[in-house]
């Protein structure tokens, strides 16, 4: 509980200064002066008094507030008094400052109350920042939700659901409610035996929950724009929740296009703070009803929603990077429940947990029937396929083989431009001693040194300090010749260029994505997540070094290699049009399977059955708790956790001294799905008893983590 501001540690008796004593020794003044210098005090007490003096409000005179600290602690509410001048401002969700051991800091205003079982003087709010409630009800529910499910604070959770203010913005004229859409023509979704009916039942406002599969070629955002509409016709709201920007632009104009464009906003982190808060009014405002956006977006205080969608779950852009670390699928998942609202897990490939949901009988499968999907999927070749080998005994070891270069070829005659996904951007990304294959790293850091490409492609560089060494020797076997571990974007363009001369080729990845190439031939080369969409399709798509995705130290590398693999396909035309897809790794790999008979969810279904087997998520909840080797122990000591968990590790990260010792660990806390909750009530507890006693050492505790080896 908060101290009063009434403390007055200025009255404490204090010893004489030298200035006192000084001013003691000099001749009394005279009697006038004295009178008139005793008046004036004596006013000058008795205003600052009355001015000082504040009086509790009428009615609800307790205002419990959530301040905004990051302490796991203080993770509760405070009561504080309501002045009487602040009364009709003081409303519940409104921003508020208040002294808070002994500084003026933020918080929220959570509710009124008549009476408090704080038995001390309760201190004043000091002022109301803004009476615009953004915080409402339902929104704190949320953040309730999320703070319990992932073992974090309701500051941390608060922090990332309601964007900083911009005070010009709020005094701006609310924006007017947008009109009322008409519903859209469903007929898009009947390519899908499950689509018309889930239509009908997110149209009328019931609680539909799918997993939907998009078909290669599919117009996604119009599908999910005609979703959005219907549920906006009906006066409820929806939310739909994408990777990047570039997905952004593409719903936001679906969906503009059909519910208007008074009647979606698009929020992105590429929004200036006035620009964002102003959108982000507009919904907590109820003058909105359709919401697309990145991961911000999925805390969007839409009015009375009544849809829920994340687009391509698996994408580690949805997982928020900041305490408590929530992710985009299990929030939205939360909301459905919380609302009673429909939700939809959408993609062109699936996840894990996707298919968790689906065998659970949680949602059920939006998928088109195999007629459906050989007609519209590319022609699939695998460069380990044993036509191919007997016509090119290179082709296993070759990084293009000829039948990409035929592919490359025909598609460029055809007068369509070739998608060339590559795992790395820069030149040449990582290198190794040539000899013996030892990674080479620098001299001075031990960092890892690479070629940047460009004018100084010959001279090696370390990509931690900086620092060229272009007289490199091995350590192990002491040769100077280096070889290229793996090939970036910039040096496979370049390579591309002078096989294919005279034939235009563009690069997509880093700082410089495009959106979409023409309908022209050209070389586009991409790394995952950056493919630009072609007008009318790509003619052929080589997704090259498989190996680099497929070999990952990763327990997701084959589900995420294929997300990659099928993001990129899904972007060239029939194979009835020409569209050829060559993928470089073996025939007989699982994940190559699935895109060649373009069925993820089979793939989907291996990955759990396998993760089951080895204890793994989503079968299990895991915490990581990383820090000093000290810090990590003291945890782990601390911790009470259910008797159904169990403690992996911990193991060294990064780089081990002469000594074996490494500077940061990590521990995996493991329990069956059923303790998860225990588990996050434990994590929370831990991190409160640090806080308080002010641990040192900080320890990263992320639950649900996505990098587990």
């Amino acid at each position: 509980m908060s101290r009063s501001d009434t403390d007055p540690l200025w009255e404490l008796p204090q010893p004489p200064s030298a200035e006192s004593r000084a001013r003691s020794d000099r001749p009394a003044a005279t009697p006038g002066r004295a009178a008139r210098a005793a008046k004036s005090a004596k006013g000058s007490r008795s205003s600052r008094g009355a001015k000082g003096k504040r009086q509790p409000a009428d009615t609800d005179p307790i205002a419990r507030v959530l301040v905004d600290v990051p302490l796991a602690h203080l993770d509760r509410t405070f009561d504080y008094q309501v002045p009487r001048e602040l009364a009709e401002t003081a409303v519940p969700g409104c921003r508020v400052r208040v002294r808070f051991a002994g500084q003026l800091v933020d918080g929220y205003l959570l509710e009124r109350a008549a009476t408090s079982d704080y038995t001390r003087r309760l201190a004043f709010l000091e002022r109301v920042v803004s009476p615009e409630r953004v915080l409402p009800p339902a929104l704190l529910r949320v953040c309730q939700a999320v703070a319990r499910r992932y073992g974090g604070t309701l500051a941390d959770v608060v922090r990332l659901a309601v964007p900083p203010r911009h005070a010009r913005v709020e005094a701006e004229p609310p924006r007017p409610p947008a009109a009322v859409a008409s519903a859209p023509d469903p007929s898009g979704w009947r390519a899908y035996p499950r689509g018309p009916a889930f239509f009908s039942a997110v149209r009328d406002g019931k609680a539909a929950r799918a997993v939907w599969q998009a078909r290669p070629g599919e117009d996604w955002p119009r599908r999910l724009a005609e979703l959005a509409t219907a549920v906006a016709a009906g006066g409820r709201g929806a939310v739909l929740v994408v990777p990047d920007h570039r997905d952004v632009a593409r719903v936001h104009a679906a969906c503009a296009a059909l519910a208007g464009d008074d009647s979606v906003v698009a929020l992105s982190a590429g929004l200036g703070p006035a620009e964002r808060y102003r959108r982000w009014l507009a919904v907590v405002r109820g003058a909105v009803r359709i919401v697309v956006g990145t991961r911000a977006a999925m805390f969007a205080p839409v009015a009375d929603p009544g849809l829920y969608v994340v687009w391509d779950d698996g994408d580690d852009l949805h997982v928020d990077p900041h305490a408590p670390y929530p992710q985009v699928r299990d929030v939205l998942l939360l909301r459905a429940h919380t609302d009673a609202a429909s939700v939809l897990v959408a993609g062109h490939s699936r996840t894990a947990e996707a298919q968790l949901l689906v065998e659970t009988g949680w949602a059920h499968s939006i998928v088109a029937p195999r007629e459906e999907l050989r007609a519209h999927a590319p022609r699939v070749t695998p460069t380990g396929e044993d036509f191919d080998v007997a016509r090119d005994e290179a082709a296993r070891a070759a990084r293009l083989p000829a039948v990409a270069f035929e592919a490359a070829r025909a598609s460029l005659t055809a007068g369509a431009p070739v998608l060339v996904q590559v795992p790395r951007r820069g030149y040449v990304p990582g290198l190794a001693c040539a000899r013996c294959r030892t990674r080479a790293r620098c001299r001075r850091c031990a960092g890892p040194l690479f070629l940047p490409g460009a004018g100084e492609a010959g001279v090696p560089r370390c990509r931690w300090c900086g620092v060229a060494d272009a007289a490199y020797r091995c350590p192990a076997c002491a040769s100077g010749r280096l070889r290229a571990v793996v090939v970036g974007a910039a040096r496979t363009a370049e390579e591309l260029g002078r096989a294919f001369a005279g034939v235009a080729v563009r690069t997509s990845g880093g700082g410089d994505v495009l959106a979409t190439v023409p309908a022209a031939p050209a070389l586009v080369v991409a790394t995952p997540g950056a493919e630009p969409v072609a007008e009318g399709g790509y003619g052929a798509a080589l997704l090259l070094d498989g190996w680099a995705l497929l070999g990952r130290q990763d327990l997701r590398a084959a589900e995420e290699t294929l997300r990659r693999w099928m993001a990129a396909a899904t972007l060239v035309r029939p194979a009835r049009e020409g569209g050829r897809v060559i993928v470089g790794a073996e025939a007989g790999i699982p994940a190559v399977q699935a895109l060649v008979r373009w069925d993820p969810g089979w793939h989907a279904s291996l990955e759990l059955a396998e993760r089951g087997d080895l204890g793994f998520p989503p079968h299990v909840r895991m915490a990581s708790v990383e820090g000093t080797p000290e810090a990590v122990g003291g945890l782990l000591d601390e911790i009470a956790l259910p008797p159904s968990a169990e403690v992996l590790g911990p193991v060294p990260l990064g780089e081990i001294d002469e000594e074996g010792r490494s500077e940061r660990e990590r521990a995996l806390l493991r329990v069956p799905r059923e303790d998860g909750k225990a588990l996050a009530e434990a994590v929370h507890a831990v991190r409160a008893v640090r806080d308080a006693r002010k641990a040192a050492d900080p320890v990263r505790i992320q639950l649900d983590p996505l990098a587990l080896v």
